[in-house]
């Protein structure tokens, strides 16, 4: 078997994506993942994959039954990464859904037992955020910061409120692997 790898995933959310790919543009042995939204996000951010594409294999929501999701049980990886991650991922995950193929390797990466580092989008009553135009202050409403917290309790999974605690936990977790 080859040595694991990282999975990362994109989802349909803004929230400091340019921070987060310049990270995953720093790491090797990295296979990214991206939901239907998440496309449309990359290009609402004239973020072009040929870069990323260049430096790991981009899988795309494409199938309704994720296929990819089976390098879990292979141990094709050590880790999974969800950054930025929408309110409606998180409130999915929470619920146990995975009818896509983001929330479907995070219910896969939970029952191998691989750790899972969600940076989801709502994490405060007030925060400021990405949007294409620049920076923008938004409110989460409180299911949205509900499903954060019930997030936090899964085993598993950390959850991160920053890019820099996003590197913080990911590079920990690497260094652990060593």
């Amino acid at each position: 078997m080859n040595k694991p790898r990282l999975a990362w995933a994109i989802t349909g959310s803004g929230h400091y994506i340019e921070e987060c790919l310049d990270f995953l543009l720093t790491l090797d042995d990295v296979d990214l993942y991206i939901s239907q939204a998440g496309e449309e996000v990359l290009k609402m951010y004239s973020i072009d994959l040929s870069e990323i594409r260049a430096k790991m294999p981009v899988y795309r929501d494409k199938a309704a039954s994720a296929p990819p999701v089976g390098h879990f049980y292979k141990g094709h990886y050590h880790t999974f990464v969800m950054a930025p991650a929408t309110s409606n991922t998180v409130a999915k995950c929470v619920l146990g859904i995975a009818d896509s193929l983001v929330t479907n390797l995070y219910s896969q990466a939970g029952k191998c037992r691989v750790p899972s580092i969600v940076y989801p989008c709502d994490t405060a009553p007030e925060m400021e955020t990405t949007a294409p135009g620049g920076k923008v202050m938004v409110y989460p409403r409180k299911i949205d910061l509900e499903g954060t917290a019930k997030l936090r309790t899964f085993e598993y999974t950390t959850v991160v409120e920053s890019v820099d605690e996003l590197i913080l936990k990911v590079n920990e977790r690497l260094e652990s692997l060593k």
